[in-house]
């Protein structure tokens, strides 16, 4: 087998790794509004803006202020990232993680399927009660279904564990919108403080959500 040749260079672009990664949350720093985000949060915000490419969501970002020492606290524990899709999972970096933590997604276990049609809810959505063993104290991020945020805050208003943070970004045009207005206004409708980030409207989606604990397992940028 011959050697492999990169090919000519014809287009004018920075192909330099760490320089890439430098400049990229150099230029969100220096185009996003981060003056209204909590100063613990600001890595945060950063990184979810990194994963979306829009700058202009930071406004819609809405930040307990007590997520991320929760979050961090709880990872450093060795407490497991619960996620609602694959993609999510996939997305986490595990050399990030403080702890050897683990990244748990049940939505291709065998009675995922049997659960949906029996509850009548989408497969995303049964999924999140398999959590339920690991779920006290355990990170969440949810960055598919709207449904899986749905379901999960009924588990806990029915006297569920408790997970220590929730990421709730699920992304689309059919509840997504409506299940992060929940999970915004979960303390004070039901007296349950329950640290969290979501970011109003239908953006949302698998990369935000693992950007989002990516920046919350550790502090380095």
């Amino acid at each position: 087998m011959s050697p492999l040749v990169a090919p000519p260079r014809r287009y004018d672009y920075i192909s330099d790794g760490p320089a890439i990664y430098v400049d990229s949350f150099a230029t969100i720093r220096r185009e996003a509004d981060l003056t209204g985000v909590p100063a613990d949060a600001e890595k945060l915000a950063v990184r979810m803006v990194h994963g979306s490419g829009q700058v202009d969501l930071v406004p819609d970002l809405v930040i307990h202020p007590g997520l991320v020492a929760a979050a961090r606290d709880a990872l450093a524990a060795g407490a497991p990232v619960l996620c609602d899709a694959r993609m999510v999972a996939m997305g986490v970096t595990a050399s990030r993680l403080p702890a050897g933590n683990e990244v748990l997604c049940h939505l291709t276990d065998a009675e995922v399927p049997d659960l949906a049609r029996r509850w009548g809810t989408t497969r995303t959505a049964a999924a999140v009660s398999l959590w339920e063993p690991r779920l006290e104290g355990a990170v969440v991020a949810i960055g598919n279904a709207p449904t899986a945020l749905f379901h999960l805050l009924e588990m806990i208003l029915d006297g569920g564990p408790r997970p220590a943070a929730v990421i709730g970004c699920p992304v689309g045009f059919i509840g997504a919108r409506e299940s992060k207005e929940a999970l915004a206004a979960f303390g004070d409708e039901h007296g349950i403080d329950l640290p969290f980030v979501t970011v109003r409207g239908r953006r949302g989606g698998s990369a935000m959500a693992s950007s989002a604990v990516n920046a919350l397992a550790q502090e380095q940028e």
